[in-house]
């Protein structure tokens, strides 16, 4: 049997009190009172010496089991100035210590890590405690989605928005629910997901808030494309025969008046009126469907560095002279000349004329009409497009409708601004609108 240093001590000295206790009681029986005094006192002191190693053992053991509780690793146990003996257990000790501290850094790293990427995904995330409702943990993208600076405990939602407590409180783990934010004067639709996990015998509730607006939009971008693409085809393959239909049987009409010679004849004029009616409106359906082939064309725009400082001073040389011949105050906001955007300088232009058209026939009638035109940058690599009037508003009942093809509210086609969302949205941007009835309308976009 291997024994290490400190166990060869203690089995010596264990041996050498037996040794001299069988000495104390030789001496003791042959009445050698002199030598078993001395042997006696032997026994005492390395009895005492037991005791004490004893002592001194459980007083560092203590001391590293108090350093463990505490989570305190940064205690070191001198090896150097050791007694032998003791040495075995401090230098365990160290090394545990180190085994410690190795996997406290490498756990922390990993939360570092961890916190770092729930931070800067755009997803919102909570986690909070079941029963007491306590918040364990919240990031910035939920903090920005509720517009909180903090939340203590799930039930200081209910001051926001108690539907959405309700909602977070009754979603169960695995299960997903769309619910509508407003946030300022927009809505937001954001999915949420939810999980539930135990741990130190309490249990926990972790939801997701994932903004899904962009994704419903590029859906419906989608679906509006197939339809419009469809619709396109069918109508110019049916229309263009019939234009051309039309303009034959008008050549053959006047052929047929100049060889009979009733020119005057008021049927064959009735008939000639007739067939000019269906070409012109044949030829009007035939510019609708072109004006609709050539929206469901824009999916590749030609992006280029754009400096928004440019950008307003051709749109303000252009619609200056219209808006003063109307009358209409044109304000334009650049809070940093220098920011510019990567898009398609000639679609985006479009897109701005459009918006810009429609607030100076959105402020007819106002007294002191006023179109405004600002730009700024929101956070690093986000710039932001307004473009305001203070007309007559858009109804609530027609703010979710205006962005879809063929709604118009004017006697208009309906396809100002879904040109305008269709736009925004190949440049990987985002596009909403505020309006309050009799007050104005701000569209804002983002690239």
């Amino acid at each position: 049997m291997k024994f290490n240093n400190s166990g060869r001590g203690i089995l010596l000295r264990v041996a050498t009190l037996f040794a001299v206790m069988v000495v104390a009681a030789w001496m003791l029986v042959n009445a050698q009172y002199l030598i078993f005094a001395g042997a006696i006192f032997l026994v005492a002191w390395f009895t005492y010496e037991l005791y004490r190693f004893n002592k001194k053992a459980k007083e560092e053991t203590e001391q590293f089991v108090e350093a463990i509780h505490y989570r305190d690793f940064s205690r070191h146990f001198d090896m150097k100035h050791a007694p032998d003996e003791l040495k075995p257990f401090r230098k365990g000790f160290n090394e545990i210590n180190s085994t410690f501290k190795v996997i406290i850094r490498e756990k922390e790293t990993q939360q570092q890590y961890l916190q770092k990427i729930l931070e800067m995904v755009d997803t919102g995330i909570i986690c909070y405690e079941e029963e007491s409702g306590e918040t364990v943990w919240i990031n910035e993208s939920l903090k920005n989605m509720l517009g909180i600076p903090y939340l203590k405990t799930i039930e200081y939602l209910r001051n926001r928005n108690e539907e959405l407590l309700e909602t977070v409180l009754s979603i169960k783990p695995g299960k997903n629910k769309v619910v509508t934010l407003k946030k300022e004067l927009n809505e937001i639709k954001v999915l949420l997901s939810s999980t539930v996990f135990q741990t130190d015998g309490k249990s926990y509730k972790l939801i997701a808030f994932q903004n899904v607006n962009e994704a419903l939009d590029e859906n419906e971008s989608r679906a509006w494309h197939k339809l419009l693409s469809v619709m396109t085809h069918e109508i110019m393959n049916s229309v263009a025969p019939i234009s051309s239909l039309a303009d034959t049987l008008k050549n053959r009409l006047q052929d047929s008046k100049v060889m009979t010679g009733n020119a005057g004849d008021d049927s064959l004029e009735d008939i000639e009126l007739g067939i000019d009616t269906i070409k012109h409106r044949s030829e009007s359906l035939m510019r609708f469907a072109h004006t609709y082939r050539n929206f469901n064309k824009i999916t590749t725009p030609n992006l280029q560095k754009v400096f928004v400082r440019d950008l307003f001073e051709r749109l303000h040389h252009l619609m200056q002279p219209m808006f003063e011949q109307k009358g209409i105050e044109m304000e334009v906001i650049l809070k940093d000349p220098g920011i510019a955007l990567m898009a398609d300088s000639s679609l985006v232009e479009q897109l701005l004329i459009n918006l810009l058209t429609n607030a100076m026939n959105a402020v007819k009638g106002v007294v002191e009409p006023r179109v405004t035109l600002t730009g700024s940058e929101i956070q690093q690599g986000k710039i932001s497009i307004k473009v305001g009037d203070n007309g007559v508003g858009i109804p609530a009942q027609n703010l979710d409708k205006i962005f879809v093809p063929f709604f118009s509210t004017t006697n208009g086609s309906g396809i100002g601004l879904s040109l305008c969302k269709q736009i925004v949205l190949v440049h990987n941007g985002t596009i909403q609108v505020q309006s309050v009835e009799g007050k104005g309308t701000t569209i804002s976009m983002v690239f």
